[in-house]
């Protein structure tokens, strides 16, 4: 009788990593949902705001829409290979000395899939959130500013955390700084943005909008900790990454979708004159 042997690879192409997410069904199908709706909801969001022509009512629904734009970019990068990859995991970590099998090839490698493109994703698309939620309460650019800041300070941190392969404490600790960033966001909009919005007469959608995002946004920080990147209670990247999908299809494209609505409906709410964001005419010395 023979005996099957795996072949433990030294490194994973790009290619490699390619093959394996579209042989992969779980985590291939996380990736290649969230690329069929991200596209879909740009479409819609483009029809739902046909007739807008208040300045500042455009610029909100261009900013939702950015989210979604931002996520076909990135989640195609996940799809191709080009922005996940195979990382050993440092002594301590649930994952150390682990292999991973090529979907397409049933070969081993060393160490477990990182899907690390998902926080640039994250980088570029819930600043746009951010300003969305901002200009909708009617906060100060000061305001905006600061949330927006710490926010991509969460992802970078977190993105720090994920990828740290010298030291398990180094990871907790960048994850730390990150909670504390996210921390500071959440007081902004638990705590400043709630009484600019009841003033700006918009508090009723802000609100829900607000424990939609507050609610999710933790989601991601715990699922973090127990996906296959913190202590691996839930080993399974596809199953890690659904979990992220998940969350990005309600507080992405759900949220994105109520925004648009509300706007479209509200727009004398939102609206902050014909001139909003034109450069200021200059009349010109004379000689």
């Amino acid at each position: 009788m023979s005996q099957t042997t795996a072949t433990v690879v030294a490194q994973v192409s790009q290619q490699d990593m390619f093959k394996h997410v579209l042989n992969d069904p779980l985590l291939g199908s996380s990736i290649y949902v969230n690329i069929a709706l991200a596209g879909l909801t740009l479409l819609l969001f483009v029809y739902m705001a046909r007739s807008l022509t208040d300045p500042r009512a455009k610029l909100i629904v261009v900013s939702v829409m950015g989210v979604s734009a931002v996520s076909i970019a990135s989640y195609t990068g996940l799809a191709s290979g080009l922005t996940i990859g195979i990382l050993e995991m440092p002594e301590g970590h649930a994952m150390y000395e682990t292999t991973t099998e090529l979907a397409h090839s049933g070969e081993e490698v060393d160490g477990t899939v990182s899907l690390w493109g998902r926080y640039l994703t994250w980088a570029f698309s819930t600043p746009f959130i951010l300003l969305a939620l901002g200009l909708i309460a009617g906060s100060n650019l000061t305001k905006i500013f600061t949330a927006i800041v710490f926010d991509i300070g969460i992802m970078i941190t977190g993105l720090a955390a994920a990828l740290t392969t010298s030291s398990y404490p180094m990871r907790w600790a960048w994850y730390g700084i990150s909670v504390t960033f996210f921390l500071v966001v959440v007081y902004i909009l638990l705590f400043e943005w709630p009484e600019d919005a009841r003033q700006a007469g918009t508090a009723d959608i802000f609100n829900t909008l607000k424990i939609l995002t507050v609610v999710l946004w933790f989601g991601y920080t715990i699922w973090w900790a127990l996906g296959n990147e913190g202590l691996a209670v839930i080993e399974s990247v596809g199953l890690t990454s659904w979990g992220y999908s998940a969350f990005d299809i309600v507080a992405k494209y759900l949220f994105s979708f109520l925004v648009v609505k509300y706007v479209v409906d509200n727009v004398e709410k939102v609206s902050a004159g014909s001139d909003y964001g034109a450069t200021s005419s200059a009349i010109p010395a004379d000689d």
